[in-house]
């Protein structure tokens, strides 16, 4: 439980990393109740991407520890933390451009899959069925996200706004209990960026999935999530109600250049 009196999903503790003599994160800490949307806001820089990564394995700090559902790490694989039900979008969008929108979908169930590899080659017995129901779960992400239209697309066709989506679809399909989302909204207008919080929103909703955000719009930021973490130069200067945030001066400061 955290102070709050809330299941604690995710906890950072005391994460320094560092990349030759670079400090990317300085001793954060911070925890994540079950069910909440947190984000992860601050300057170009500030560590953001770097935390996610520690958080799903990519990096491996060079001390403290991530304790996810009460088992602590100290250093997470990024296969284990798929396998835990930790799934991931990317500041940069990571899809097959020459997939159909249903292909790249259907990459986010193998994990899910059981059946050994012969019965999938033959495509027969078992690995049918088994195809058939991780189908079903895709179809229904695909009306969950409104995209049924560019099923059979190839994603290297779609807008950009549209690859978000499909990327985000991707990670859902793995039926993540914590899903990380780096910066979902770059790149994109007014008008699919509103349709993008709506998504995150009834993602939390609907599935009860805990999310972890990385966006730059401080107005989505204070609109969609339950509490805010900023981070400065690898290093938290505030966790707290997005109006607790909006309010501290450390965080003005940084935003306008002046705690350096």
């Amino acid at each position: 439980m955290n102070s709050n009196g809330k299941e604690t999903l995710l906890q950072v503790d005391d994460i320094t990393l560092s990349f030759g003599g670079v400090q990317a994160l300085s001793h954060v800490s911070f925890d994540v109740a079950k069910g909440e949307v947190l984000a992860i806001i601050g300057p170009n820089g500030a560590g953001k991407s770097s935390m996610l990564n520690v958080i799903n394995g990519f990096y491996h700090p060079q001390s403290g520890t991530v304790t996810y559902k009460g088992r602590s790490h100290r250093q997470m694989r990024t296969h284990e933390a798929a396998a835990e039900g930790i799934a991931r979008t990317f500041q940069n969008i990571a899809l097959f451009k020459g997939m159909t929108t249903l292909d790249n979908i259907m990459t986010g169930r193998n994990l899910k899959m059981r059946v050994n590899f012969l019965w999938q080659a033959l495509h027969l017995g078992p690995a049918r069925r088994e195809e058939i129901e991780h189908r079903r779960y895709v179809e229904h992400v695909i009306d969950f996200l409104e995209i049924q239209a560019i099923r059979k697309i190839p994603v290297g066709r779609l807008p950009y706004g549209m690859q978000k989506r499909v990327e985000l679809c991707r990670a859902l399909a793995s039926e993540p209990d914590l899903l990380l989302l780096d910066e979902p909204m770059a790149g994109m207008n007014v008008e699919e960026k509103e349709d993008m919080c709506r998504f995150i929103l009834d993602v939390n909703d609907e599935f009860g999935t805990t999310i972890v955000l990385i966006e730059h719009d401080m107005g989505v930021v204070m609109d969609i999530s339950d509490r805010v973490i900023v981070l400065d130069y690898g290093r938290k200067i505030a966790d707290g109600t997005p109006d607790e945030v909006r309010a501290n001066q450390a965080v003005i400061d940084a935003y306008l250049g002046l705690s350096h």
